[in-house]
This record gives C-alpha cells, structure tokens and sequence, in this order.
C-alpha cells in the first residue's frame, strides 16, 4: 500500500501530515503513519487545533484542570496545543536523530492576531521554543511583510523556523533572503549553525482556486483551457528560485559553515476541485530537498493509487512562465491574486483562532468548580 509513498520518499519529499490531535497522538495513529507510510514530519495550523480541540476528544481532563486554576482563555489554549506538539516531537524524535535533526520535525504557529506586529511575532516565537522545549520543533511565522524581519531575527537565536502563507514568487525570495539573514546573524553570533533549520511553506491550491474562478469570468476556451496549471507553474517556478539562492556565492559562505538549506514545502496540498486527479499536488511536484505536507485524506489517496514517476519539477520552468504569462494576458493579475490569498490566509487563521478562543472559554466556564 505504501509503495507510492516509498517511492516519493526516494526521489527526496520528505512527506509531513498536515494534521494534530490529542487522539491521533494517544490512539497509536500518529506512530503508526511514520512506521507504515513514510511519514516523517507533522504541520498544524489555527484551524487544525481549533478542529482537534473542539471535538473534545482526550482534551476534557486537560480542560478540567485548567478551569480549576482558573487560567485564561489565552494561556489555556497554549498549554493544550503545545502539550500535543510536544508529545508529537517526542513520538518523532527517533526520526529526528536518524535524519540529523532534518526530520522528524512538528510546527506550531504563533498567534495569528500577531501576523502583523514584528516585535510581539519574536517574543511569541521565543515564548513557544521555550514551552514546548523540543530541539525537533519549529515555530511558524507568516510570510507577512512585518513576518520578515521577525525570521531573521528568530533564526538568528538559533531557533528553527516553519515560514508560512507564502504566495508569490517575489515574497519567497524575500523570506530566503531573511533566513540566510537570520543565518548570518547566528554565525557572527557564534552559533553552530548546523542545529538550525527551516522550511518555506509555499501554498499550493488555494492559487489555483482564485485564478480558476477568474478563468471561469473570462469564459474563453483559451481561458478554461488554462485551468488548474497555474498553482502548479508558480510552485514550480519556485523550486527554480530555491535552486538559484542555494546555488549562490552568498549560500556557499554559509554552506561551508555547515548551515542548513531552507526546503520548500508544498502546503494546502489537498485538491479543492473534484475535476481534478487527488493527487495533483503531490505527484506533480516532485522534486529532491523538498517537503510535501498532507492531509490524511491526500495522503491516503497518494498510498493508493499516486503514480510517481520520477522528478516533475525540474525542466519545466519555460513551461511554467509560459502558462503564468498566458493567464496574464487575459488580464488577470498575478499579484492582486497573490496579495488576496495572503490576507484572507491571514483571516482565515485568525477566525479559526477566535473560534477556538470562543469554544474553549466555554469549555472552562463549564468545568469551572463551583464556588463555595
């Protein structure tokens, strides 16, 4: 069953599972995925802990011995989701060792209220590194413009890095650019910079959702013939960008003192459009030194019937140019797309942690002890 995922694992994806709860954790799931299905790594997200931790399933004791100290609302959610992160780092550790810290690798993101305060972005990745307090863990900060400067400087404290939200081709050069900025600060620092990683998660469907919808207004066949290509040329067109900056003077300086490249990772790889093969996203963008993370139900569908047939990525670039220009010039605008996905990713995070802060609030009122 897990030959596909094999084979992906050989051509070097590191294949992650975009997914955390405290029952996938305590049933054996999360263990038995890293032994049965090359899983080698663990995402999560606002959404993802608002659906774990809403479900209640294994949360209820956690929950009851919060209210009875009476925490806020804010601490409570932290000590629930960095108890589950912590525990998932420890079910990876032994990945972690046999890959040097490469992988075996569970993210978990800074308050998304934060995404566009540089200052408070660094305190609160240094508060989580501090909490969790495992060397496989790293902190997501957003691609924001005010996420930037928040990069190289966490970098620079020797704390590894989950780049998230990134959209377009200019901003990811900008986040390479700060963490071999951040890498530059850790060297003069004298930090050993082989201890430091990171991953840019650059997102995948959601591309394809907005220019498609906008195909769909243009109505030409030349448009609905361009359907469904441009998520897969922008990320494609990325790996090229990653080959350029790692292949730099600037990179080799920082190679030479054993420093650590930034993999791209594939994110919101799951497909929206039923029109599509369900693989889409992981079988078309293959490619070593990169990471694809997964939801269960992709990942599955990967183990069943993927067909991976070797690199998909390199050799494609003029290609890839070639359908970007094409959807240009039926004028529609890479970069009104682009900045659009990262606000509403942006939203989209802080709505489901405003959900979550609302559910688990009413959870500890519920469980409150009564007042004699």
């Amino acid at each position: 069953m897990a030959d596909a995922l094999k084979r992906l694992s050989d051509e070097g994806v590191a294949i992650w599972l975009d997914d955390l709860s405290r029952k996938r954790i305590t049933s054996g799931n999360l263990a038995e995925l890293i032994d049965q299905q090359h899983v080698v790594g663990v995402t999560t997200n606002p959404s993802i802990f608002q659906k774990a931790i809403s479900s209640g399933d294994g949360y209820e004791q956690q929950l009851a011995d919060l209210a009875a100290r009476k925490v806020t609302v804010d601490e409570a959610i932290r000590m629930i989701t960095t108890a589950d992160v912590r525990d998932a780092a420890d079910i990876l550790r032994p990945v972690f060792d046999s890959t040097e810290g490469q992988d075996g690798r569970v993210s978990i993101e800074v308050d998304p209220r934060l995404a566009h305060d540089t200052v408070a972005t660094i305190a609160e990745a240094k508060q989580l590194a501090w909490l969790v307090d495992r060397p496989n863990t790293l902190i997501k900060i957003p691609a924001t413009k005010a996420g930037l400067p928040a990069i190289t400087e966490v970098i620079g404290k020797g704390i590894s890095v989950n780049v998230t939200l990134i959209f377009s081709l200019e901003r990811y050069r900008a986040v390479m650019d700060a963490y071999l900025a951040g890498l530059e600060k850790a060297k003069a620092a004298g930090l050993d910079l082989s201890k430091i990683h990171s991953v840019a998660s650059f997102f995948v469907s959601r591309v394809d959702s907005e220019i498609d919808k906008r195909l769909d207004g243009v109505g030409t066949d030349e448009a609905k013939a361009l359907k469904g290509k441009a998520a897969l040329a922008n990320a494609r067109l990325a790996y090229e960008a990653y080959e350029e900056v790692f292949g730099s003077e600037r990179w080799a300086a920082l190679d030479k003192a054993q420093a650590n490249k930034q993999r791209p990772l594939w994110a919101s790889t799951g497909v929206k459009d039923p029109a599509y093969k369900d693989t889409l996203y992981v079988v078309d963008l293959v490619a070593p030194g990169t990471v694809n993370t997964m939801p269960e139900a992709t990942l599955e569908a990967t183990a069943d019937h993927g067909e991976v047939s070797g690199d998909t990525i390199r050799g494609t670039y003029e290609q890839a140019r070639a359908e970007l220009d094409a959807v240009a010039k039926l004028g529609i605008s890479y970069d009104d797309v682009v900045q659009l996905l990262e606000d509403e990713g942006v939203e989209k995070f802080e709505a489901s942690w405003n959900d979550l802060l609302k559910s688990t609030e009413a959870e500890l009122t519920r469980l409150a002890p009564a007042e004699d």
